[in-house]
């Protein structure tokens, strides 16, 4: 009988281990939706508030240099460097 108690009490902690992996698989699926959720609604909100999408002709290019000026107020992305890229990190 002490063999049969042995057995169960490690097959417990690997049941126990196996959630364990689970759950911080889980959580970090759900962090990275969330990082990702985050990343497209900060771009959405710069997209919606650039100059240039209430201007009559913004699909046309600025004619003096005031006016491109003008449209490339907003926040101005930066790109990531290679090594961000690299790791996972989007451009734009």
């Amino acid at each position: 009988m002490q063999g049969v108690d042995t057995y169960r009490q490690h097959g417990d902690m690997d049941g126990v281990q196996w959630a364990a992996r689970a759950l911080r698989r889980l959580a970090h699926e759900v962090a990275e939706c969330a990082r990702e959720l985050n990343y497209w609604q900060r771009r959405a909100t710069v997209l919606s508030m650039a100059p240039d999408r209430f201007s009559m002709n913004s699909n046309q290019p600025p004619d003096t240099y005031e006016e491109f000026l003008a449209r490339t107020t907003g926040p101005l992305i930066r790109e990531p460097s290679l090594r961000e890229r690299q790791g996972g990190r989007q451009v734009g």
